[in-house]
């Protein structure tokens, strides 16, 4: 793109104005947040969440009472076709034309900028303001870098290229058409990624269902049942205890509401199968227990995936003095307490390491069970939202809730035979999603390359037939 005098080239019939002077009026809103702010009402109070890129989002407004608003409204009084722009917050930049016949108040969060008809297209001026050109004239920034804040001031002092009224029509209407087809390929893939996370639910659900693996069992009918596999694993836990005297044994489950099972296997629980422990926190008071060799796993790295290094490590004293303990490789990790959607997801140990108090580590590899089978059970238990807490303000589960969930057990060679099979549809899957979402990424790229070129008057505009 050239520049000239520090402004982008633009056609010999356009020309460069300034925000103030292509306006009638450029405001901001009140300074001083209402405090009563009301969940109904007769006016909107409109701040920084509620203008997007997509228009006005009203799902979350607020309202005030009419004394209140009076006196934020007589400063600053948005009308309809009026472009409201975001100049403070993490949404900063964000554009939209409003479209309510109606009196509201705005925050300073918000300018308003009231075009002159004559002169400037309120659409023109929103889509200028979400292009490349525009955020970079608007902030003074020669790069992507996102800003919080942008001044009143600079807001006036902004160029804005001024085209015909009759070619900004034309040009809005382009990139609306080229936009369209956007939204119409967005909401094909977005189809796409919800039928794969659906079929990646139903290969998790059939896979500890025992039908993955149905013609395997009809070929290898007299392997050994899992209720041995449980009596060896049961046996061995009984006698690693004997010198320590601190094991105590499941209470059996109750099956009577868990669905049945292929022939050979078994419902079991964690506790029964597992030693279960509750992570720890050496005080972050002690300088010596920190930056040491020690792996140590945080709650908001249980995400779905196999940890091969951890953001903070802890020392020999750091352990020792606290509860944590370190785990070895293929302990599986579950989230027991977060906000949001953190509770129930689980991760694997490629490296021994230590976690907190907000997951618990299964130990898994110590029976030679194989980790992957426990981890995409629990995956599947929490993407049927099955793992279920306790807790008022926010949902949790302990050492005895995680102690109790089922797992349904294949026998030992079977076990093998579903991890692959799972790990290769899933593989494809992942394949899959990774490609629609460059693709929705694309997407965001071409949507900023169609206004880049609006704004430089390099837009191809299709002309209509006369036939």
């Amino acid at each position: 793109m050239e520049v000239l005098n520090g402004l982008p080239k633009i056609p010999p019939t356009w020309s460069w104005s300034t925000i103030n002077d292509a306006c009638l009026k450029v405001q901001d809103g009140t300074h001083f947040s209402p405090q009563n702010q009301l969940a109904q009402g007769a006016y909107k109070y409109i701040t920084a969440k509620n203008v997007r890129p997509s228009g006005l989002d009203l799902s979350n407004v607020s309202y005030l009472a009419e004394d209140e608003h009076r006196a934020i409204y007589k400063r600053c009084d948005p009308k309809k076709g009026d472009v409201l722009l975001v100049k403070d917050g993490v949404n900063t930049g964000d554009a939209a034309v409003n479209t309510l016949d109606e009196e509201f108040s705005l925050l300073s969060s918000v300018c308003l900028l009231r075009p002159r008809p004559a002169l400037l297209y309120s659409q023109f001026l929103r889509y200028y303001l979400l292009s490349p050109v525009g955020y970079r004239m608007l902030t003074g920034q020669m790069t992507g870098t996102a800003i919080k804040r942008i001044i009143l001031g600079r807001i006036k002092e902004s160029p804005v290229p001024i085209a015909p009224l009759d070619e900004q029509r034309t040009i809005v209407a382009e990139i609306e058409k080229q936009f369209s087809r956007l939204d119409e390929a967005v909401a094909t893939l977005k189809r796409v990624k919800a039928n794969l996370k659906r079929y990646k639910a139903a290969v998790l659900k059939a896979a500890v269902e025992g039908k993955l693996t149905e013609d395997w069992r009809k070929q290898h009918s007299d392997i050994e049942p899992a209720s041995k596999l449980l009596e060896r694993i049961l046996a061995e836990r009984r006698a690693k205890s004997n010198d320590k005297g601190n094991y105590i044994e499941s209470a059996p489950l109750d099956i009577d509401n868990l669905p049945a099972l292929p022939k050979g296997w078994i419902w079991t629980s964690l506790g029964q199968m597992f030693e279960v422990y509750v992570g720890a926190t050496p005080s972050r008071g002690r300088q010596e227990y920190w930056d040491g060799s020690i792996p140590w796993v945080s709650s908001g790295e249980v995400a779905f995936c196999r940890i091969r290094k951890t953001k903070e490590r802890i020392t020999e004293k750091g352990l020792a003095n606290s509860s944590a303990k370190l785990h070895p490789q293929g302990t599986v990790l579950l989230g027991m307490i977060g906000e949001g959607k953190t509770r129930g997801q689980v991760a694997i140990l490629d490296i021994a390491a230590c976690n907190n108090q907000n997951s618990a580590a299964i130990r898994v590899s110590e029976t030679g069970i194989p980790s992957e089978y426990v981890y995409r059970y629990l995956e599947g238990q929490y993407e049927e939202n099955r793992l279920l807490g306790s807790g008022n303000n926010q949902p949790a589960l302990n050492k005895a809730r995680v102690q109790r969930i089922p797992l349904p057990l294949p026998p030992t060679n079977e076990q093998q035979q579903i991890v692959g099979e799972v790990e290769r549809r899933l593989s494809v899957i992942d394949e899959l999603e990774a490609a629609v979402q460059a693709n929705l990424t694309r997407v965001d790229r071409l949507r900023q390359a169609i206004l880049q070129r609006a704004f430089c008057g390099e837009l191809h505009i299709e002309k209509k037939s006369h036939l």
